[in-house]
């Protein structure tokens, strides 16, 4: 009878009504939701900072992976000797200052460094983030039993060396990787005076 919209128009009817379908869902339901918020409390028994990787609901094989990351200092270690136990056990993935990519920011004090266990060995999520978890909990009790003597093997430091050669930011000299010198290393006289007050 041609009283009738073409296919492509009835595709845009469709998204219309989509799109309303949910601006009637934002207006009358989701203010029912208030009653089920809840504040945020951060938990300081858990220093663990976990991290994932999202593509937006595209499939891809890194969505599944996990990483940990904790500082040395927030485990639950008896002593000096089970902080070095667990620097030498955990090898390559302990590093004195916190991962790039870990979500630390850089002002937090490094101190005894950073430990990180990531997994992608799994299909879900949720396994990944286990086994990372069950291999910081075997890491901890072997650092906290003291059958493992290991005061006489030094820690490991090649991984860092390595890292910061290849970075090229001034640390590979001289192995400046703990002590990389900054603008306060500089004599005062030697910075022009309209930027001496801001280090002051």
């Amino acid at each position: 009878m041609d009283d009738d919209t073409v296919a492509a128009g009835h595709l845009v009817l469709r998204e219309q009504r989509q799109v309303l379908y949910y601006l009637r869902l934002i207006e009358h339901e989701m203010p029912k939701l208030v009653a089920y918020r809840k504040p945020f409390v951060l938990d300081p028994a858990s220093p663990l900072v976990v991290r994932s990787i999202d593509y937006g609901g595209e499939e891809h094989p890194a969505t599944s992976k996990r990483v940990i990351v904790v500082a040395v200092d927030s485990l639950p270690l008896k002593d000096k000797d089970a902080i070095h136990r667990i620097k030498v056990l955990a090898g390559p993935r302990w590093t004195p200052h916190p991962p790039t990519d870990s979500g630390i920011g850089g002002l937090e004090e490094w101190k005894n460094g950073y430990i990180k266990i990531s997994c992608e060995d799994f299909p879900q999520p949720a396994m990944n983030l286990k086994w990372a978890s069950d291999t910081m909990d075997r890491l901890l009790a072997h650092a906290n039993n003291p059958k493992h003597d290991l005061k006489d093997v030094p820690v490991d430091m090649r991984h860092v060396y390595a890292k910061a050669r290849k970075a090229k930011k001034g640390e590979h000299t001289r192995s400046r990787v703990f002590a990389r010198p900054s603008i306060l290393d500089f004599p005062l006289e030697w910075i022009p005076e309209r930027r001496r007050k801001y280090l002051t």
